[in-house]
């Protein structure tokens, strides 16, 4: 390890922050929208606010945690670097474990912040319902990752514009959250997932359980996917014959 690169303990610390920050600010704009509101219509303005707050966040966590971890802040991005062999397999249980350690405590704060009334109103669990049964809510949460994930290996292309990689994730987060929200609160993130519905059923509030494989699968999936896919079309020749470890990406660690 370079004298200059941060510890593993490090990087697991920034994992758990960097997606702390992220549940706190974007999944508690849901319910603080909805406390605000009181009883007037949720509408798209609502909606673009709430996007606006997961786009503010994951840009502040990458430039803040980005040169220590990677401020992966997702399991789903951490599978797909994996998967395309930008970082270690050995390293991504761990890895997980912070970002599902942070979005528990993220959740956490919300309570602490908003009260009890937060978890009344929900505490921005992800989920699905109505006429959205589990194949649309599948299809939707893989679109909605892929997409953000097949951003974030844009951005950390060797051949990348350098410096705008948070600009980039956290507009693709603000977009995909306006279209894909109707459908399953979009949580394109399996920690996301995890950490608001463990922290309502603590609080005594709903949860659907059954509806937690469909939004691991299809997040999981979409990174590994997206990122073939994006291997498949930035390769050139200079990949072909380069050495796996100098392959299409910047090391994983510099996402600014």
């Amino acid at each position: 390890m370079a004298m200059d690169e941060p510890s593993i303990r490090q990087k697991l610390t920034a994992e758990v922050i960097g997606t702390a920050f992220l549940v706190f600010i974007g999944v508690g704009s849901v319910p603080a929208t909805l406390i605000v509101n009181g009883n007037a219509p949720f509408t798209m303005a609502d909606l673009g606010m709430i996007s606006f707050a997961f786009a503010l966040v994951v840009i502040a966590a990458v430039y803040a945690l980005g040169h220590v971890s990677g401020c992966h802040i997702n399991p789903a991005v951490t599978v797909g670097l994996a998967t395309a062999g930008k970082f270690p397999w050995r390293q991504v249980p761990a890895y997980v474990a912070a970002q599902v350690t942070g979005a528990v405590l993220g959740a956490v704060a919300i309570i602490v912040v908003l009260g009890k009334k937060a978890s009344d109103l929900g505490l921005g669990v992800a989920q699905y319902g109505g006429t959205v049964h589990w194949p649309q809510a599948f299809g939707a949460e893989f679109i909605g990752t892929f997409i953000l994930v097949f951003v974030v290996f844009g951005v950390i292309h060797r051949n990348a514009t350098a410096g705008f990689a948070g600009v980039a994730i956290g507009f693709a987060v603000f977009a995909i959250i306006i279209v894909v929200a109707p459908a399953t609160s979009a949580s394109i993130n399996p920690a996301r997932t995890i950490g608001p519905m463990l922290i309502q059923q603590i609080w005594g509030g709903t949860v659907h359980w059954t509806q937690l494989p469909v939004y691991l699968a299809a997040e999981l999936l979409a990174g590994a996917v997206a990122a073939l896919a994006f291997a498949a079309v930035s390769r050139t020749s200079v990949d072909q014959h380069a050495p796996s470890s100098a392959a299409d990406l910047v090391p994983a660690e510099v996402l600014t």
